[in-house]
């Protein structure tokens, strides 16, 4: 117990960092931004700093072939502290340019950590209980990490300035750095035995890296066209809805603290509460049957966070509607982000043992392709057709991918997934 304790302590640290940078630039920066007067169009094109993440399947091979996972770990983390050092020293109004070079470089170092811890989770997890536990941590530690730069220090940096909050980072990463130095779960043999074998298998992986035998194995492997087309769309019109309405609230009936602390802490934690309440639902209904009434659910909260766009007076009553709005559609996010990776992990168990790996990794990255592209062109649409307008379209997407789960529970993909495994 007390080994399976220090192994959820550590995945749970390692994602609670990863999840900072995203939280930064989700919730930090554009409030921020948009304070200091920048357009939505440019608030919008911050999101191409999360391109790295889009790469990680080009150099998840080098983190797996070379060096250890420790030295992943500690190189990318203090990699991030020293990033965050160069960051307190800028001035966004002056260096805004610099500020986007320091973000991008903790996007591509968050990247490559995520990809080696994952490798050390895959080795230090056994059996069902303790995947099902890790996950766990993996999903909350990243969205507390999300929360704390989102939330917290935006509140920080509304008391302390920007250079306090980036110091402030720089102690938290060096601390992770020299906790994961020393980490005794790491001497774990199953990770060196993992990393043993992985070295044996260089020569059989380098059989499989002709890029267009890869495409053609993996497009093949049942269910995947499906899965692919629905990863890029899923969360188009809810991406568009979650990035602008706050800056909606900031322009009318919210202060940024009040915005950090509503849409960065609270909203967070109901879409923690939606990832926790997905994985319970799991056991109990099947998938398919889960996600045709998730996704309506979803278009229906969508249209009450768009009528909320005609009130532009502030009042008490159009705060606690706002909030509730976006405690829902967070709620609802986290859940269908939950059956969603179930989903592309289902489609995965379909592939070659040997493309595996890859297979999943193509999804995932397609995943964060869907809705970074489009997070990046929200803010534009606003700008050009205004909230309403914006957020009928996003409404029209939201409406459509419902559509498209509907029809696969029934005749398509997901139509295997209605009937519920045999008790064992």
């Amino acid at each position: 117990m007390q080994i399976m304790n220090d192994k959820l302590v550590f995945l749970g640290l390692l994602y609670f960092v990863q999840g900072i940078p995203y939280g930064l630039q989700s919730s930090l920066l554009p409030v921020y931004l948009r304070g200091a007067g920048h357009s939505l169009t440019r608030i919008g094109f911050t999101k191409i700093l999360y391109f790295p993440w889009v790469l990680k399947v080009l150099w998840a091979p080098l983190v797996d072939r070379v060096g250890s996972k420790r030295r992943w770990l500690v190189g990318t983390v203090s990699g991030l502290a020293l990033t965050c050092l160069t960051s307190a020293a800028l001035a966004p109004e002056a260096h805004i340019w610099g500020v986007a070079g320091t973000l991008l470089a903790m996007n591509s170092l968050a990247s490559l950590q995520d990809i080696a811890v994952d490798g050390a989770a895959v080795g230090l997890l056994k059996g069902r209980g303790e995947l099902g536990l890790g996950n766990t941590a993996q999903v909350v530690g990243y969205k507390a990490g999300s929360v704390f730069a989102g939330g917290g220090l935006l509140a920080v940096i509304d008391v302390a300035g920007w250079s306090w909050m980036f110091m402030l980072l720089t102690f938290v990463y060096a601390g992770v750095a020299l906790f994961v130095w020393g980490a005794p779960v790491l001497d774990d043999e199953a990770v060196r035995g993992q990393q043993a074998d992985g070295s044996r298998r260089t020569g059989q992986a380098a059989d499989s890296m002709w890029p267009w035998k890869v495409w053609r194995r993996m497009l093949a492997v049942p269910g995947t066209p499906w899965t692919v087309l629905y990863v890029l769309t899923y969360k188009l019109g809810e991406q568009g809805a979650v990035t602008m309405f706050p800056l909606f609230l900031l322009d009318h009936h919210m202060t940024a603290r009040e915005l950090g602390f509503w849409n960065g802490v609270i909203a967070m934690g109901f879409s923690i509460c939606g990832s926790f309440l997905g994985g319970l639902l799991l056991a109990q209904f099947s998938i398919g049957a889960l996600m045709r009434r998730v996704f309506v659910l979803r278009t229906v909260s969508m249209v009450f966070q768009s009528s909320l766009l005609t009130i532009l007076e502030p009042s008490p009553l159009m705060k606690g509607m706002a909030v509730l709005s976006m405690s829902v559609q967070h709620f609802l996010g986290g859940l269908i982000t939950t059956l969603t990776f179930t989903t592309m992990m289902h489609c995965t168990q379909r592939a070659e043992e040997s493309i595996q790996s890859t297979h999943y990794s193509f999804l995932s990255t397609l995943e964060v392709l869907g809705k970074l592209l489009f997070s990046a062109l929200a803010g534009g649409m606003v700008d050009w057709f205004g909230f309403q307008v914006a957020f009928l379209f996003f409404l029209t997407l939201s409406a459509g991918t419902a559509l498209h789960v509907w029809t696969a529970t029934f005749t398509g993909a997901l139509r295997e997934h209605q009937l519920k495994e045999p008790p064992k």
